[in-house]
């Protein structure tokens, strides 16, 4: 029978093209504005490294000013932390794994002299980095630990990078000009764009990775800038690039790899003696208020997914009711058009529950039908959104099959239920009068 009363609904859609359509675009419009901020708010609140995200902590420490919290909000201790506390806590690796990292930038003078020489931003860190965060490599690999130790001027390239220094050419161990200084190339990742940039929210979880990859201590061999954001409770004592990294300020992220509770419960046990330390060194003067958060913690509470995107799905969830609410008025005008056709039915002997059927599954056609065509106008939306953020939100605004067939059922429920009001009314027409009134 339903392939029966699905050609009904066809045949009905048809007969009455113009009352149909403007019902499929009513609920296309709805769905298109509601899956275009569902797939962002979707996308940006993924899990970015699910087969580790577990196992993988922020490192938090609270080396704020004691007469005013870092958060008044909640008194989370600081989101970044100092340039001494990187190295302490860094050399004393406690953890299975660990890095430090931070931001910065330099001037790239390609060998090739048709290249104009180029700024490229820097992700100072430590070996550790690309084993912890999976990064994929398309030739070599990443640096080892006694790379970091002895500060050995060492590269690893992006992709985008490498085609542009060499052509896509496997370039492991030549050589490439940052900065002033000469890198010998070791590794040379694939395309890699983890969504959010989950590794370092603080400076924009939906901002490009950084473009090449140095040892993080280069940064005070080189003294290298400071890119990314730097907050300070009180200024350096005294001047200079030696004073700021000794100073109080947070610029610097660290991660830790931690494979079990037991291996958690140690590495904080660890972090409280170590600030209990520098209590005694005459740092420290907040409480103890050392925290580890792993990664969808840590995005929780950097609050990756701001409000207003929130706000702007509900938003568009509003708009879809407004539709469906439209939709619920040509569809009674619709069925109740039909009355002496509904009318004959019933006298020939179709039950209220055929009639029922029959109208329902016509109402999830045109359900479907406005389904199909909000994922198109949603798809036009999301390359709406990456036209005017660029190219390295093209992940973020990517309609997967889980979104898609999200999308069509949504469309197919709220078309029932918008039908549930007209079909109860077709339901109930009387067939004598009908009859009679012909």
């Amino acid at each position: 029978m339903f392939g029966y009363y699905l050609k009904l609904a066809v045949k009905s859609i048809k007969k009455n093209a113009l009352l149909s359509m403007l019902m499929v675009l009513a609920i296309a419009l709805g769905i298109g504005a509601s899956m275009t901020t569902i797939t962002v708010n979707y996308l940006m609140s993924a899990n970015p490294i699910p087969d580790k995200s577990t196992q993988l902590f922020y490192v938090q420490v609270d080396s704020w000013d004691p007469h005013n919290a870092f958060n008044d909000d909640n008194g989370d201790p600081p989101n970044q932390i100092t340039w001494t506390e990187a190295n302490n806590l860094f050399n004393a690796q406690q953890a299975t794994k660990q890095v430090v990292m931070a931001k910065s930038g330099g001037i790239i003078v390609p060998e090739n002299q048709d290249i104009n020489p180029f700024q490229a931003s820097i992700r100072l860190t430590t070996g550790d980095f690309f084993t912890m965060f999976d990064t994929p490599f398309l030739f070599g690999g990443g640096w080892q630990l006694a790379s970091d130790q002895q500060r050995e001027q060492v590269i690893v390239l992006t992709k985008r990078i490498n085609d542009k220094l060499f052509g896509g050419e496997n370039s492991i161990g030549r050589t490439v000009l940052l900065a002033g200084q000469n890198y010998k190339v070791v590794g040379v990742l694939d395309a890699w764009q983890p969504m959010p940039k989950f590794y370092d929210v603080n400076n924009g979880a939906f901002d490009e990775s950084e473009e090449v990859f140095i040892p993080f201590f280069l940064k005070e061999t080189y003294e290298l800038p400071n890119w990314g954001n730097t907050n300070c409770w009180k200024s350096p004592e005294g001047e200079g690039f030696k004073a700021f990294l000794q100073s109080e300020c947070i610029n610097y992220q660290m991660w830790v790899q931690l494979n079990s509770e037991q291996e958690k419960s140690d590495y904080l046990a660890f972090l409280n003696n170590y600030v209990s330390e520098q209590k005694a060194l005459g740092r420290f003067p907040r409480d103890m208020n050392n925290q580890l958060l792993d990664v969808m913690g840590w995005m929780e509470n950097q609050q990756v997914v701001e409000d207003d995107a929130k706000m702007m799905m509900w938003m568009s969830f509003m708009f879809l009711v407004v539709c469906l609410l439209n939709t619920v008025g040509l569809l009674l005008a619709k069925f109740m058009g039909k009355s002496a056709e509904i009318g004959l039915r019933r006298a020939i002997g179709a039950s209220k529950r055929d009639v029922f059927i029959q109208h329902i599954i016509e109402a999830a056609t045109i359900g479907l039908l406005g389904g199909l065509l909000g994922l198109a106008l949603a798809m036009f939306g999301l390359v709406g959104i990456k036209t005017l953020y660029g190219d390295f939100v093209e992940n973020l605004v990517s309609l997967d099959w889980v979104m898609a067939f999200t999308g069509i059922g949504i469309a197919i429920v709220a078309s029932v239920l918008a039908g549930l009001y007209p079909t109860w009314r077709a339901c109930n027409i009387a067939p004598a009068t009908q009859l009679s009134s012909q």
